[in-house]
């Protein structure tokens, strides 16, 4: 069984930084694609960031030059530093991992989501 489990959300002034930190545990093959998604209140979850294994990087337009996605190997832990936060970057924020975790099946896991809230 595969777990990925969120640290590092919380409260932080506007301009501030914080870093989450996703870790996968259990039954672990491969990683491929890891990444981050968020949900404000009242909206749709959008994709913020992705590094691929090697390590290619995609950011939404929104956080490009603010906030960096990272992956430690041995660790199977994805991180993203957040920096120079706005209101706007407030909410849940999911890790996703697609990795294989037996033989014959590969697909996407998720963590239980960490509140980030940034105030203004």
């Amino acid at each position: 069984q595969v777990q990925l489990v969120e640290s590092g959300g919380g409260l932080v002034h506007a301009g501030g930084s914080l870093r989450l930190s996703c870790a996968a545990s259990g039954s672990i093959f491969s990683i491929y694609t890891m990444g981050w998604y968020r949900q404000a209140p009242g909206k749709q979850r959008e994709l913020v960031a992705t590094i691929t294994n090697p390590d290619n990087t995609y950011y939404v337009d929104s956080v490009k030059g603010r906030f960096t996605i990272s992956r430690d190997n041995a660790k199977n832990t994805e991180y993203l530093q957040m920096n120079s936060l706005k209101p706007e970057d407030t909410g849940v924020y999911y890790c996703y991992a697609d990795l294989r975790s037996s033989v014959l099946y590969r697909g996407d896991y998720w963590g239980q989501g960490t509140q980030v809230t940034v105030s203004s």
